[in-house]
C-alpha cells in the first residue's frame, strides 16, 4: 500500500514537472515529447541507452497510423539501435496500458524499421525532417550493415503495464527485442539511479560450478566459476552495454570493431579459448549457491546486479562472432571472476578500484574512475551558496543548481519543500530548468572551450554531438578544473545561458530550422567562441541571466549557415555521422559565413579592461589552458616568435615588445600576469595565422 501511495506521489511530481517545463520550452513542445525527453535522460544516465535523439515521426496511411517513433539512439560503434514510442496519458490518474496497445506500438515501431532499412523511406522525407538523418544512415550507411546485430524497440509510458510481456523478432536478419519502461520502471530507476541485472542461471538450466577460499575474507568474498560462451552472449544481448558498470561506461565502451585475435580463436580453434582467453571479471551485491548432492561441489544460481568491470571486449566478440559472423560458440567456455561487496556503504569506491586494478588493456586512470572528483564537489559547494541576479523584469534571485549526483534536486525538494507553500518556495528560487547535471555541464563547457592535445582537437563540437557518455568522459579529462572558483562556476552558467538560448532559438518541429539541432547548436556556439577568439562577456551574460534579441539574431543566422554547411558538404549526406568526426569541426570552423559579428560588439570583451575584483573578465579554464601553452613552447621559441614579430612587421610594436618579455618570464620563471597571458594568446593566433613558424616549431618538438 505504501510503495503504491509513493508511485502515485511520484506520477503526480512526473505530471507536474512536465506542465512547468511546457511552459518554459518554445513554441511547438508537446507533453508527449517532454516526457519523452525526460525518460530518455533517466535511462541515459542509468546506462540503458546512449546519444538518444529525441524526434518525432508518423506515416499515415488510409488504414490509419503506418509508423511511429518518438526517438531513437543508435550507438557510436552501431552495435545497437535503440528505437523508442511513446504511449503517453495526460490525466493525473495512472491509467493501465494493455497488452493490444503494447502490441500495437511495437509493430509500429517495426514497421519504421522496414520501411527505413528495407524501403528506402529515406527518399520518402524532406531533408528537413527530423527523422531524415536515422533513415538516412540506416538506408545508405555501410557501418550499420556490417555492424549492427541489435535492436530494441522501447516503449516507453507513465502508465501502469500489468502483464508480464517479453517477445521478440527477427527481420532481415536482425534480432529485435521489446523492452517496456512503464511508471513502476521509472519509479524504480528514479529511487535507485538504476536498475540492476538480475541473471537466476538456476531457471535459464545453467547454475555455474564455482570454487572458492575456505576463510573469511574482510569485506568481500570471491569466487572462480567457468561460464558457457553462449549463456554469456544471450545475457549481453539482452542487456547490453547494461551490463557494464556504470561509473566505468564512458570509459570502457563495448566495440563492435571485433578483435581479430578472439574471432579467429573461436572459429579455428574453439576449444583452445579458455586457455588463451584471460576471462572476466564481475561483481555483485548478492549471489546464491546450492551445494550439489553428495558434496561434489557448489554452483551459484543466482546472482543480483551482474555488473562486469573487466573483459566486456571479450563478452561484445563472442556475441558478435556468433550473431554477425555464425560462428559456432557450443565449445567456448570463459573463465569468471565474481567479487561481492559485503559492505554497502563502500561498494561503489571498491568496485572502481577493481575495475582500475583489472582493467590492462584499456587502461584507466584513478581519477577517471571516481564519481567524487574533487572539482565536481567544489561546483556542487558554490552552486548551493551562489545567487543569480534577477532578470529584468524580475524581482526575484535565483539559483542554478547542480546536480553531482543523480536525485539531488529530488531530494534538496522534499527535504525543503514539505508543505506546499515551501515548496512553492523552493521551485522559485530553484527553477527546474536551472538544474545542471554533470552531462549537462560537460556539453556546455565542451562545445564553447576547445582543447587541443599533441596537434589533435580533444574536445570541440564533434565531441559533444558524439553523445552525453562520451562527452562527459573527455570532459573529465581536458576541460574539468579541479579547484573551480565562483567565477568559473559564473562563467559556467553564462555558456548554459548561451546553449538554452541557442536551442530555444532553433527551435523545434515544425517550427524549427531543421532536424539537426543537436548538431547545430553546438558546432554554431562553438564556431561563434572560436571567431570571437573565445572573447565573450561571459560576466555580462551573468549579469543579465538571459542574451538580448540582437545576440539571438546573430545566433540564428549562425545556425542556418551551419546547418546548410553541414548538410550540403557531408560525405554521402551521413552528415550526423560526418559531425562526430574532427574533420567537419575543422571544415566548419574555417568558414566565414559573411556573418557581420559587430553587431554583438556590447558582448566582446575589452582585453584592456578590468573588472571590480582586479582581475581580468577571463575565463578561468581558457586562462590555465593558454598558460599551459605558454609555458611548453619555452623560451627559446618565445625569442624565435619575438624576433619574426620584429622582422616581419606584421604584429604591432606593442605586441612585439609582450613577446620579448613573455619570452624573458618564462625563461626566469616569472608569473605571467592575465593581461600577458592574454596577450599571448593573441600573438600566437596572429603568428599562427600568418606563418608557418609555430607548425614548424611543434613538429621539431615532436621528432
Amino acid at each position: 500500500m505504501l510503495e503504491t501511495q509513493e508511485i502515485e506521489r511520484f506520477h503526480s511530481e512526473l505530471q507536474q514537472n512536465i506542465q512547468a517545463l511546457l511552459v518554459s520550452e518554445e513554441e511547438g513542445a508537446t507533453p508527449e515529447q517532454i516526457f519523452t525527453d525526460s525518460t530518455l535522460t533517466l535511462l541515459d544516465e542509468a546506462g540503458e541507452t546512449e546519444n538518444f535523439r529525441v524526434c518525432y515521426d508518423e506515416k499515415i496511411s488510409k488504414r490509419g497510423i503506418e509508423h511511429k517513433i518518438n526517438g531513437y539512439a543508435l550507438y557510436e560503434n552501431y552495435e545497437t539501435l535503440d528505437i523508442f514510442i511513446t504511449i503517453y496519458d495526460n490525466t493525473e490518474t495512472i491509467v493501465t496500458i494493455q497488452k493490444s496497445e503494447i502490441d500495437k506500438a511495437f509493430n509500429r515501431a517495426l514497421k519504421f524499421l522496414e520501411n527505413a532499412i528495407s524501403k528506402g523511406y529515406v527518399d520518402q522525407v524532406e531533408e528537413s525532417s527530423e527523422i531524415f538523418d536515422l533513415a538516412n544512415t540506416l538506408y545508405k550507411s555501410p557501418e550499420v550493415r556490417e555492424y549492427l546485430s541489435r535492436i530494441n524497440i522501447f516503449v516507453l509510458t507513465n502508465g501502469e503495464v500489468k502483464s508480464n510481456i517479453e517477445f521478440s523478432k527477427t527481420f532481415s536478419n536482425y534480432r529485435v527485442l521489446l523492452r517496456i519502461i512503464d511508471i513502476h520502471y521509472l519509479y524504480n530507476l528514479s529511487d535507485k539511479s538504476r536498475i540492476p541485472v538480475e541473471i537466476n542461471f538456476a531457471e535459464l538450466g545453467v547454475p555455474l560450478p564455482c570454487i572458492t577460499t575456505n576463510v573469511e575474507l574482510e569485506g568481500y568474498q570471491s569466487y572462480l566459476a567457468i561460464i558457457p560462451g553462449v549463456v554469456l552472449a544471450n545475457i549481453y544481448e539482452k542487456y547490453g552495454p547494461r551490463l557494464l558498470e556504470q561509473n566505468l561506461r564512458s570509459f570502457l565502451q563495448f566495440t563492435g570493431k571485433i578483435n581479430r585475435g578472439i574471432r579467429d580463436t573461436i572459429r579455428n580453434e574453439p576449444h583452445m579459448f579458455l586457455a588463451y582467453n584471460n576471462g572476466i571479471s564481475v561483481t555483485a551485491e548478492e549471489i546464491r549457491l546450492e551445494t550439489l548432492s553428495n558434496n561434489e561441489g557448489r554452483v551459484i544460481t543466482y546472482v543480483k546486479d551482474f555488473q562486469i568491470v573487466n573483459g566486456g571486449q571479450t563478452t561484445a566478440a563472442i556475441y558478435h562472432t556468433c550473431k554477425k559472423y555464425s560462428g559456432d560458440i557450443s565449445q567456448i567456455y570463459v573463465q569468471l571472476k565474481l567479487t561481492t561487496i559485503k559492505n554497502k556503504e563502500t561498494i561503489r569506491e571498491t568496485v572502481a578500484k577493481i575495475a582500475e586494478y583489472a582493467n590492462t588493456q584499456n587502461k584507466i586512470s584513478a581519477s577517471d574512475l571516481s564519481s567524487n572528483r574533487h572539482g565536481l564537489i567544489r561546483l556542487e559547494m558554490i552552486s548551493r551558496s551562489v545567487w543569480a541576479p534577477p532578470r529584468a523584469g524580475q524581482s526575484t534571485q535565483t539559483r542554478w543548481f547542480f546536480e553531482r549526483a543523480r536525485g539531488q534536486f529530488k531530494n534538496e525538494r522534499l527535504l525543503q519543500g514539505f508543505t506546499p507553500s515551501k515548496r512553492k518556495a523552493f521551485e522559485l528560487t530553484n527553477p527546474l530548468r536551472q538544474v545542471l547535471t554533470k552531462e549537462l555541464l560537460a556539453k556546455y563547457i565542451n562545445c564553447y572551450n576547445e582543447v587541443i592535445k599533441n596537434n589533435r582537437i580533444a574536445i570541440g563540437p564533434h565531441t559533444v554531438v558524439r553523445g552525453n557518455q562520451k562527452n562527459y568522459a573527455q570532459f573529465l579529462s581536458h576541460n574539468l578544473v579541479e579547484e573551480p572558483d565562483e567565477q568559473y562556476f559564473q562563467d559556467s552558467v553564462a555558456k548554459a545561458i548561451i546553449f538554452k538560448s541557442a536551442e530555444k532559438v532553433y527551435g523545434i518541429q515544425p517550427n524549427a530550422i531543421g532536424d539537426m539541432r543537436y548538431i547545430t547548436v553546438p558546432y554554431s556556439i562553438a564556431w561563434l567562441a572560436h571567431k570571437l577568439n573565445y572573447k565573450i562577456n561571459l560576466s555580462k551574460i551573468w549579469r543579465q541571466q538571459n542574451l538580448d534579441s540582437e545576440f539571438e539574431n546573430i545566433l540564428h543566422l549562425i545556425m542556418v549557415n551551419i546547418e546548410e554547411y553541414i548538410k550540403n558538404n557531408a560525405p554521402g549526406s551521413l552528415y550526423g555521422e560526418w559531425a562526430k568526426k574532427e574533420e567537419c569541426w575543422i571544415s566548419v570552423k574555417n568558414q566565414e559565413f559573411d556573418i557581420n559579428l559587430n553587431k554583438i560588439q556590447n558582448y566582446i570583451r575589452d582585453e584592456n579592461t578590468v573588472n571590480q575584483e582586479g582581475r581580468d573578465d577571463i575565463d578561468q579554464q581558457i586562462r590555465d589552458k593558454i598558460l599551459e601553452d605558454i609555458k611548453s613552447l619555452g623560451d627559446e621559441n618565445w625569442k624565435k616568435i619575438y624576433l619574426w614579430c620584429k622582422s616581419s612587421g606584421q604584429i604591432s610594436q606593442f605586441y612585439t615588445d609582450m613577446a620579448h618579455n613573455i619570452g624573458k618570464k618564462v625563461r626566469d620563471r616569472i608569473t605571467l600576469s592575465t593581461k600577458e597571458i592574454l596577450a599571448a594568446h593573441f600573438i600566437l593566433e596572429e603568428v599562427g595565422r600568418k606563418s608557418t613558424l609555430l607548425q614548424s616549431i611543434y613538429d621539431d618538438s615532436e621528432e
